[in-house]
C-alpha cells in the first residue's frame, strides 16, 4: 500500500496484491487504487482496465509538466463521482 497523492479533496492510494501462489511464467499481480473523495466522504476501489486507464491518466499530465493540484484534483474527480462506498471510521 502506498499514498501516491494527499490534497484537501482527495486521497489516492495504490494496493498491489501479489498472486496467492508462485505461477511458472510471468507473475500477475492483483491491485488497483483506492481514491477517496474527502467532501463527498465516498470511496471506490478501481482495478483492471479502469485502474490501467487512470495511471495512463496521471502519467500523461506529469509528462505534461508539473500538474497543479487543481489539475489533479479534476482529473481524480472524473474517477471519484463513480464512488459509491460511504467512507465509515472504524
Amino acid at each position: 500500500m502506498h499514498m501516491l497523492y494527499n490534497s484537501d479533496s482527495f486521497i489516492v492510494v495504490q494496493f498491489d496484491v501479489p498472486a496467492a501462489e508462485p505461477q511458472p511464467g510471468p507473475q500477475l499481480n492483483r491491485g488497483g487504487f483506492e481514491i477517496v473523495d474527502k467532501f463527498a466522504r465516498k470511496e471506490i476501489f478501481i482495478e483492471g482496465a479502469l485502474a490501467e486507464s487512470f495511471q495512463q491518466g496521471v502519467q500523461a499530465l506529469i509528462d505534461d509538466g508539473e500538474p497543479s493540484e487543481d489539475e489533479l484534483d479534476a482529473f481524480i474527480e472524473q474517477y471519484a463521482v463513480m464512488g459509491q462506498q460511504p467512507v465509515v471510521m472504524h
